[in-house]
């Protein structure tokens, strides 16, 4: 159904032209849009002419008219004044009420066809079938992009990103649950990644600041078929949750930029638990206290640089020598030397990971 914001909209903008008050009806009798007063008083009669056979109606000082779309009644409109010009100013307006009528019936369907592109519901002969019958475009660059927000049914959030993927776009906007907006956006040809990162950087400040909505916002890989719309959309959903795990300071991930934690995040649990115990026996690679876990973080950050993390953490390069060995004693691994550093980044983002699947178990 079109929204009462669109219908009343509508009227205002036929009453300001015309000069003629207007008022549109549900088929329960209920006044849903008006630009005149009292307009439930017309209730009554307005149900009478739901219940007769009569197209048009005119009574002493207004007309109705039915408006219907596809034969199915869908509004009845109200026209104050009599005449020929009234007549003239309802069938105009019913027009136009029944344009709208389609035009929501397409955007619902192409609603529908995404959705259920995103979710694999469709068979490889009707997507194309469909999207030939919707015009939508068969071969094109498109990347998802997924916008999670911290409230459920965030209306602004969706409301906000449809002014900077209007309708008439070819990009198309939709959410298959409550917290998730998702964008399936056609990209051009000569489009980098920057130029991706870009629109979803646009986004994220559009929503902070019009929205005043908190998101978080991931990227699947550009696709050049409509076939694999559901492929980017899974590996956006993927970059999600590993972002949320392994890169929670990021607002925006994108699945090309998961390096080694996609591949964490796909490994069974048993197997994780298996490779900290053969490292690590019982304990734990990230049980220290918040200065070395800081200390070891600034040494990775500093790609295993002893004068520039100790800079860094303004400590003599002694004492972080000392911490280094330190770790080395109670872990067995010298995150000095290369394949060490490798073995002991990877077994705290295992940690990490196995940590964040038992909070969801519980």
């Amino acid at each position: 159904m079109i929204t009462n914001q669109i219908l009343q909209g509508t009227l205002e903008g036929i009453t300001n032209i015309s000069r003629t008050e207007l008022c549109v009806f549900d088929i329960d009798g209920k006044a849903i849009a008006a630009t005149l007063d009292n307009d439930q008083s017309y209730t009554e009669q307005v149900l009478k002419f739901i219940d007769s056979s009569a197209e048009v109606q005119e009574m002493a000082d207004y007309q109705l008219f039915k408006v219907s779309e596809e034969n199915v009644l869908e509004y009845i409109l109200l026209v104050k004044g009599s005449g020929s010009n009234a007549n003239l100013i309802g069938k105009l307006a019913c027009f136009q009420l029944q344009n709208l009528l389609v035009a929501n019936k397409e955007r619902f369907d192409k609603d529908n066809f995404i959705k259920n592109l995103l979710l694999d519901n469709l068979l490889l002969v009707d997507i194309y079938n469909r999207a030939k019958k919707l015009h939508i475009e068969t071969e094109c660059k498109r990347v998802v992009y997924i916008v999670e927000t911290k409230n459920e049914k965030d209306s602004n959030a969706f409301e906000t990103l449809r002014t900077l993927f209007p309708p008439k776009s070819k990009d198309f906007i939709t959410a298959v649950d409550e917290k998730n907006i998702i964008i399936v956006k056609e990209t051009k040809e000569t489009d980098t990644y920057d130029d991706i990162m870009r629109v979803a950087n646009t986004m994220l400040d559009m929503l902070n600041t019009e929205a005043m909505s908190r998101v978080h916002i991931s990227i699947g890989t550009v696709i050049n078929e409509i076939k694999e719309v559901s492929k980017s959309y899974k590996e956006a959903k993927m970059a999600l949750d590993v972002g949320k795990i392994f890169y929670s300071e990021k607002n925006i991930v994108a699945y090309s930029n998961l390096g080694i934690g996609r591949l964490i995040y796909q490994l069974p649990l048993p197997l994780c638990k298996m490779f900290i115990r053969e490292i690590f026996g019982n304990k734990s690679p990230d049980n220290f206290d918040e200065e070395m876990l800081t200390t070891i973080n600034k040494f990775f950050e500093n790609s295993l640089n002893v004068s520039e993390t100790s800079r860094q953490l303004f400590i003599h390069r002694n004492t972080l020598v000392y911490r280094l060995d330190k770790l080395q004693k109670k872990t067995g691994l010298d995150i000095r030397v290369f394949d060490d550093a490798i073995t002991f980044k990877i077994a705290m983002m295992v940690v990490k990971y196995m940590k964040y699947m038992e909070r969801l178990d519980y």
